[in-house]
C-alpha cells in the first residue's frame, strides 16, 4: 500500500503566476525561476520573505530551500545581517549621485589582491552582461571576431549565434532546439562551441580560424574536474593563437576556493568574470585581467548609469569580506559532502536508483528510471513541497545551511524515496502526480 499524500495547502503563487503569463512574456525573467521547470501548476512561485535558508510563500508558509538557493547567487544565506547592514548604511546615506562610491576602488583593490595575475577590474551589475563586456574588450584587444567557447554563458548574441545556421551547436550547452531568433544572421560562424574535456574539438577550432580567433571563454571547472592537462592545453591553445582566455567564474567563483576556482586548479586566464555569489544577492558582477587586455576597453564603449550605483560595491565589499571570516569554502565542502552521501544512503536502503553528480559546492542527483525519470524527479518534488521543502535533484549548498538542515532534510527525502520505491512498484506513478511532468532544464557539458 503506497503512502498517502497531503493535500496543497494554498493556490496563491500558482494563482499569482496564472495571472503573470499573460502580463510577463514567458511569465518570468529568468528560465531557471519558472516554475514548469519544478513542478508545474503547484509550484509556489512567489515568496514573501527569505532568511537564511527558509523561504516563506505568499500563503504563509516556511519552506526550507534545499534547491539551487536563488540560483546561486546568496553564498552566505538569504538576507545575510552583515552585507544587509552594509546595503542598508549605503541606502541611507544614498545609492547614487553625481559622483562615484569609493567602494569601486575598493572591491577592485580586494580582488586585484586576491587575484594576483590581474591588474584591473570593470563593473556591471549581472553575469550575462559582464561576460559580454568581456568579449567586447576580448575582440577590441585582439582585433578579431571569433569566439570559441563551452558551456552556458548567458542570453547575448555573441553567444547565441552559434545557433545560427543550419546547425544546432548549443543542443548541449543551454537548450535543445533553441531558436536564436532575433540574433543578427551577420554573426554566423562568429561563435564556435567545443565542449569539455574535449582538447581535440578545441585544438581543431584554432586550427580553421588561425588569425581570427579573439577569446575563448569557458568554465574552468563546474561539475567535471579537468583530465589529463586539459585546462593548461586550454591556457597553451589561446596564447599559441594570440586569442584572449576567459574564465566565467559567476557560478563557480569562491564556491570551492576563496576568489574561484581557477585559483586552485592553478591556471591563470587573461580575464575572469563574476557575478552571483560576488554580492550574495545584490546585482554586481565584475571583470577583472590583465592590464594589457583590459586596457582595450578605453578603446570601445562600454558604460551605463545604473553600473555607477553604489549599493553592489557596498554588498560586494561586505561579502567578499565575511566569505572569508566564516571560511565559506570549507562549509559549504561539509554541508555538501554529507548532503550528498545521505542521497546515495537513502536511495541505496530503499532501493531506489540514483545517480550521484558534480562537486560538494555545486551537487546534483537524478533518477534512473529509464523514461519515467522526470516524472519520478516530479513526484519527488511534490512531495517534499508538500513536507515543507523546496527541493529538485540540484543543491548548491549555503553558509545558512547547517548539518542540523542537512539532517532534516535527509529524513525527509528518505520518507519520499520510500513513497517513490512503493509508487514504482505499484506502476501507479501517473496517479500520483497532481500536474503535468517538469520540463527539462539547460543541457550543459561542463
Amino acid at each position: 500500500m503506497s503512502q498517502s499524500i497531503p493535500t496543497h495547502p494554498g493556490r496563491t503563487g500558482p494563482d499569482l503566476y496564472l495571472r503573470a503569463k499573460q502580463r510577463i512574456p514567458g511569465g518570468t525573467q529568468l528560465l531557471s525561476k519558472r516554475p514548469e521547470m519544478f513542478l508545474p501548476d503547484n509550484w509556489p512561485a512567489y515568496y514573501d520573505r527569505a532568511n537564511g535558508c527558509t523561504v516563506t510563500d505568499l500563503d504563509g508558509r516556511p519552506l526550507t530551500d534545499f534547491t539551487s538557493c536563488g540560483i546561486g547567487s546568496c553564498l552566505l544565506g538569504y538576507a545575510d545581517p552583515v552585507v544587509n547592514a552594509a546595503v542598508i548604511d549605503r541606502i541611507t546615506r544614498g545609492s547614487m549621485c553625481t559622483l562615484n562610491s569609493p567602494d569601486e576602488v575598493a572591491v577592485a583593490d580586494l580582488l586585484c589582491e586576491i587575484h594576483p595575475w590581474a591588474d584591473q577590474v570593470r563593473y556591471a551589475r549581472a553575469g550575462g552582461e559582464i561576460l559580454t563586456i568581456a568579449v567586447r574588450i576580448a575582440r577590441a584587444a585582439t582585433g578579431r571576431e571569433v569566439v570559441a567557447f563551452c558551456g552556458y554563458h548567458g542570453w547575448s548574441d555573441w553567444y547565441l549565434a552559434a545557433n545560427l545556421g543550419a546547425t544546432e551547436a548549443l543542443n548541449g550547452h543551454l537548450l535543445p532546439g533553441l531558436d536564436p531568433s532575433g540574433v543578427p544572421t551577420g554573426l554566423r560562424g562568429t561563435s564556435l562551441p567545443f565542449r569539455y574535456n574535449r582538447i581535440t574539438e578545441l585544438e581543431a577550432i584554432v586550427a580553421a580560424q588561425r588569425g581570427r580567433l579573439a577569446a575563448i571563454v569557458m568554465e574552468p571547472m563546474r561539475y567535471e574536474a579537468p583530465r589529463d592537462g586539459f585546462l593548461d592545453r586550454v591556457r597553451a591553445l589561446a596564447d599559441e593563437a594570440g586569442a584572449v582566455l576567459i574564465f566565467d567564474e559567476v557560478t563557480s567563483g569562491w564556491r570551492s576556493h576563496h576568489g574561484g576556482i581557477h585559483l586552485k586548479l592553478g591556471v591563470a586566464p587573461d580575464l575572469a568574470v563574476f557575478a552571483k555569489s560576488l554580492s550574495n544577492g545584490f546585482p554586481m558582477s565584475a571583470v577583472i585581467g590583465r592590464g594589457r587586455v583590459m586596457e582595450a576597453a578605453q578603446r570601445t564603449f562600454v558604460s551605463s548609469t545604473y553600473w555607477t550605483e553604489a549599493i553592489g560595491p557596498a554588498a560586494a565589499l561586505a561579502t567578499l569580506t565575511r566569505l572569508k571570516e566564516v571560511d565559506a569554502v570549507a562549509h559549504i565542502q561539509r554541508i555538501g559532502d554529507l548532503t550528498r552521501q545521505g542521497w546515495r544512503e537513502a536511495a541505496a536502503r530503499r532501493g531506489v536508483p540514483i545517480t550521484v553528480g558534480g562537486i560538494p559546492a555545486l551537487c546534483n542527483f537524478s533518477f534512473s528510471c529509464g523514461d519515467d525519470s522526470r516524472r519520478v524527479m516530479t513526484l519527488f518534488t511534490q512531495a517534499m513541497l508538500d513536507r515543507g521543502y523546496l527541493a529538485n535533484g540540484v543543491f548548491y549548498p549555503t553558509c545558512a545551511h547547517t548539518p542540523a538542515h542537512v539532517e532534516a532534510y535527509l529524513r525527509t527525502v528518505d520518507e519520499v524515496f520510500a513513497l517513490i520505491q512503493s509508487v514504482l512498484a505499484e506502476g501507479t506513478l501517473a496517479q500520483h502526480l497532481r500536474g503535468p511532468v517538469a520540463h527539462s532544464g539547460f543541457a550543459r557539458l561542463t
